[in-house]
């Protein structure tokens, strides 16, 4: 079995990935146009900049930050500059985790070797993954502590779930779903809530035993709600929809970090692990997923039954102390709108029902994402 290095963190620096689909400015339908974006861009910012499975999708990630502030900073730029080369080819980012109406069927993807093998594996389930997800990555010290903190946070992720909720149409339908890209997820074989790990050893004897015996082709196909990422010495949470907007994500970053440092302070100081049935874990999730910020979740602690906004109130007070320290009290605090306004689920479905337009829809949504403001007035009184 080969050995897997952790490259330890003794910051808890913060690393952001944004998976944002493309669309056509005048269909707002997906454009498989990734590789033609890519090519305007000069050669020193091509690896800001990356490809995902489906050539409709484009990811940014930031660099290694040490605060939301600096994350803000460097997506601000690199979507800036990325809207520039995104009007000279008849383009929009497409903030929200599936697109309403165009079919996955449609969609091609992108030419690259694991790509091709990862659909031979899955077949059908990988062609479906027409989805977009927001994921925070947090620096630790070891990779025993990743694995702590990835069964210790587990009891947080749906109401970050429902808090990044987007994802209620499919296929050109309504699914009824807040979050029908955690649905999609779950279908693929390594994905979803993640298995039981004690320590860092059994960590890795699961991924050898998975690449040993042809389950996945490599580490990468691990696709839980939250890993362990040796390679970046972090914790990565990925549970989250792509929400509608910069700032949204930058608070769900804030609340993502806070929640690592805390639950990694209290392993410090050796509190007692309060357990989380791994049944209620899937019970919050799939309330989060149907329902978004009006779910009503299940307190791990007390077993009462509460709204997403009193679950975020009583976590961002929680968290304030610590997010002053981290300089991101205001995004953690921006956390609690999200909880007591619609979700983007249902500012979706409010759109659709004012306009009768699924791309009209889009539109009014992409144009309200934007960053760079000024460029989109221009273009429009041209």
């Amino acid at each position: 079995m080969s050995k897997i290095e952790f490259r330890a963190n003794n910051y808890p620096t913060l690393g952001v990935e944004l998976e944002l689909g493309l669309v056509d400015s005048k269909t707002m339908q997906l454009s498989s146009a990734v590789q033609t974006i890519l090519d305007q861009l000069p050669e020193e910012e091509k690896g800001q900049y990356k490809p995902e499975l489906m050539q409709c999708c484009l990811e940014i990630n930031t660099g290694i930050c040490h605060t939301v502030g600096e994350a803000e900073q460097d997506l601000s730029d690199k979507i800036k500059r990325i809207e520039t080369v995104l009007d000279k080819l008849g383009l929009q980012l497409w903030w929200a985790a599936t697109h309403p109406f165009s079919r996955w069927k449609d969609q091609v993807v992108t030419p690259n070797q694991r790509y091709l093998d990862l659909l031979e594996l899955l077949q059908e389930m990988a062609r479906r993954l027409v989805t977009q997800g927001l994921h925070v990555h947090v620096g630790v010290e070891s990779g025993d502590k990743a694995v702590m903190l990835c069964d210790r946070i587990m009891q947080y992720l749906p109401l970050l779930l429902a808090l990044s909720s987007s994802s209620p149409y499919w296929e050109g339908r309504d699914t009824g779903l807040s979050s029908h890209r955690s649905k999609i997820m779950e279908g693929l074989p390594t994905a979803g809530i993640p298995t039981l790990m004690r320590n860092w050893s059994e960590y890795v004897w699961i991924v050898n035993h998975m690449v040993d015996t042809g389950f996945i082709n490599t580490i990468r196909e691990i696709w839980w709600d939250v890993r362990p990422h040796h390679n970046f010495g972090t914790v990565e949470v990925r549970i989250c929809d792509m929400p509608g907007s910069l700032e949204d994500a930058l608070a769900l970053t804030a609340m993502t970090q806070c929640l690592i440092v805390y639950l990694s302070r209290e392993i410090d100081e050796g509190a007692y692990q309060h357990d989380c049935h791994p049944m209620m874990v899937r019970q919050n999730k799939w309330r989060a997923a149907r329902f978004g910020t009006s779910a009503r979740l299940v307190n791990s602690f007390t077993f009462d039954v509460e709204t997403v906004p009193e679950m975020t109130k009583r976590l961002v007070t929680k968290l304030a102390p610590l997010a002053k320290r981290l300089q991101c009290a205001d995004q953690l605090e921006h956390c609690n709108v999200i909880a007591n306004r619609p979700s983007w689920a249902s500012q979706q479905r409010k759109l659709l029902q004012e306009t009768g337009s699924a791309a009209e829809m889009v539109r009014i949504l992409t144009d309200g994402s934007r960053l760079s403001k000024a460029a989109a007035s221009d273009e429009s009184s041209v």
